[in-house]
């Protein structure tokens, strides 16, 4: 069974639902100090600086904003384990975040105005220094899952072969309708504001690991990035460890989602790893377009197919999703989560759907992000 791991990106609030930059007094918690603990006992320490993959304990880490903390949950192959891994760190990152007299919230975007503070470091400094305003403005809060591979060779024909599917994770998990007190029209508005990064978004198919690392050398070799932690590929090869990390969709409300979207993951690597799997022929700029489309309107509208690669509503485009992996799901015994999961995401809207709903009914959007942090908790 291949291994899933999960990081988690959360929003620090004040009182009032404005975002307040306070991780370093929540890093040095008490609280926060038994989550480090526990990764030294590990033997393998945090390194959130080197832009590296989540260490095989839980960890709670700093993020580029001061307003944001990370964690990270171990690999795990069954998707309980996964499940309480997060409800886990979600509830030591809350108790962290108490002790500093904050709150911590996931979604993908600060629904009230904000003004980024940047963390201390001088890999983050440096990366203010090369991006400015870029990384000024990256205020957001995703979600990453890595899935176990056997060698490099499976994990690039893995992904070259999810490239098409990935816009529809990107769906799924859509959850950042607000920016600086507005509306944006935008279901996943975190994913455009995250693809001004200068290596985010879509990939060519590579065809093999060398291909791969030749890559990333040359992204390396023009000077518009630090290291190969800036590689923010949709979809990338662990620098560190031997997993797929798919790096899509906006860190979701609800836990039982977060697990949905690592079990889809994990079916997508588990079909793309058949030795007759296809490799899509859909060129970047069709990819690019089938994210857009995703991160407008999220579950609400039309997503492009990634069968036909022409409109289609979202849940004929989502079973497309569930048809592709069925026997994958089916073999891993995943397939009644995500088929439940899914279809409460299709019954009750995706995170900006609830969202929007929670501020067409108050008109607050501090009570946004209060019913945001209850859900984050459940």
């Amino acid at each position: 069974m291949r291994t899933v791991g999960v990081e988690e990106e959360y929003l620090l609030v004040g009182e009032h639902g404005e975002a307040v930059a306070r991780s370093r007094a929540v890093l040095a918690t008490p609280a926060a100090s038994a989550v480090t603990a526990d990764a030294a006992e590990a033997n393998t320490p945090s390194d959130a600086e080197s832009g590296a993959d989540p260490n095989p304990t839980t960890t709670l880490e700093s993020e580029l904003q001061e307003q944001q903390v990370e964690i990270s949950t171990p690999p795990a192959t069954d998707l309980a384990a996964v499940a309480d891994a997060l409800r886990l760190a979600r509830r030591r990152a809350q108790d962290a975040a108490a002790q500093a007299n904050a709150r911590i919230v996931a979604i993908g975007t600060s629904p009230l105005p904000a003004t980024t503070v940047g963390s201390a470091g001088e890999r983050y400094e440096r990366i203010r220094d090369l991006l400015a305003l870029t990384a000024r403005e990256q205020l957001t809060s995703g979600a990453h899952v890595h899935v176990g591979i056997s060698d490099e060779v499976e994990g690039v024909r893995i992904l070259d072969r999810i490239r098409p599917w990935l816009s529809v994770l990107v769906a799924l998990g859509s959850n950042s309708p607000f920016w600086q007190g507005e509306d944006t029209g935008y279901s996943s508005y975190r994913s455009l504001v995250f693809r001004r990064w200068p290596t985010a978004g879509p990939t060519d198919a590579f065809g093999s690991p060398e291909t791969y690392h030749r890559t990333v050398e040359q992204l390396l070799a023009t000077g518009a990035i630090l290291d190969e932690g800036m590689v923010y590929f949709d979809a990338r090869l662990s620098a560190r460890y031997p997993t797929v990390e798919v790096r899509v969709s906006d860190v979701t409300l609800a836990v039982e989602h977060a697990v949905t979207l690592a079990a889809l993951v994990r079916a997508l690597a588990d079909t793309a790893a058949q030795p007759d799997a296809p490799a899509p022929d859909v060129r970047i700029e069709v990819l690019r377009l089938m994210g857009w489309r995703a991160a407008r309107s999220g579950l609400s509208g039309d997503l492009v197919s990634p069968v036909s690669f022409t409109p289609l509503p979202a849940e004929a485009v989502v079973g497309q999703l569930l048809e592709h992996v069925d026997a994958a799901l089916t073999a891993s015994g995943d397939r009644t989560l995500v088929h439940d999961g899914v279809a409460h995401l299709l019954r009750d809207g995706d995170g900006a759907t609830r969202q929007r709903a929670w501020f067409a009914e108050t008109g607050s959007l501090a009570e946004v992000v209060g019913r945001a942090h209850e859900v984050t908790m459940a």
